[in-house]
């Protein structure tokens, strides 16, 4: 079962405390320098609520201290840094590995632009690696150079590489998803784009707009 998450809003729509992604994205969306961060416990949601978007914006915990500090590696990165006219990719899972799932967003409306899955069996990075495939595909059909976006970083490194590295084993119970890794590798040999495809930084945006909230 997915973990409760909470999700503070300090600048949206109707600003508060959120049990579902869904509820906190309606909030987000097309909102102008929207803040908003997940949080594991709703007394930690509560108390960074009360503090402020300007206490807990871009920063992390201390260990065993309790008490909000500044970190240089973990620093804010402005909302306005967000290319809205772009795609939001993001995988859904059950169990890792386990049936997957897939999809891209615009990431200014939220609309769907194209999903696929539940795959009978894969891992997360290589459903992360397959959207991002799929929306360079998807966009150079469209002739559009827009930018796109993955919270997977290992994702965005097999991306560069133009080929995965996973532990992955290739038998009857996997051959889905390695027929569709085979073909999107094979894209990449083939192919050129000139799409920016850019990770998305979850600790200062909040999570990302093709989240399916079973985090």
């Amino acid at each position: 079962m997915a973990k409760q998450k909470y999700y503070v809003v300090w600048a949206g729509k109707q600003p508060g405390i959120y049990k579902t992604w869904a509820e906190c994205q309606a909030q987000v969306n097309q909102f102008p320098q929207a803040k908003f961060k997940s949080y594991e416990s709703l007394a930690e949601a509560e108390k960074a609520y009360q503090g402020g978007a300007k206490s807990y914006w871009g920063q992390v915990q201390s260990k065993g201290s309790g008490v909000p500090k500044t970190s240089k590696a973990s620093a804010s990165i402005p909302m306005d840094q967000i290319d809205y006219d772009s795609i939001s990719v993001d995988v859904g899972t059950r169990g890792n590995p386990g049936p997957v799932e897939y999809k891209g967003v615009d990431t200014q409306t939220g609309e769907v632009l194209f999903a696929v899955g539940p795959i009978r069996k894969g891992t997360n990075n290589l459903g992360e690696f397959l959207a991002i495939v799929h929306a360079l595909a998807y966009l150079k059909q469209h002739n559009s150079t827009k930018t796109i976006y993955s919270d997977s970083a290992n994702a965005l490194k097999w991306l560069k590489q133009k080929k995965v590295s996973t532990t992955l084993a290739r038998d009857e119970s996997t051959q889905e998803i390695w027929t569709l890794i085979d073909r999107a590798e094979q894209w990449l040999q083939q192919n050129s784009y000139k799409n920016k495809v850019l990770k998305w930084e979850t600790k200062s945006w909040g999570e990302i707009k093709a989240d399916y909230g079973r985090k």
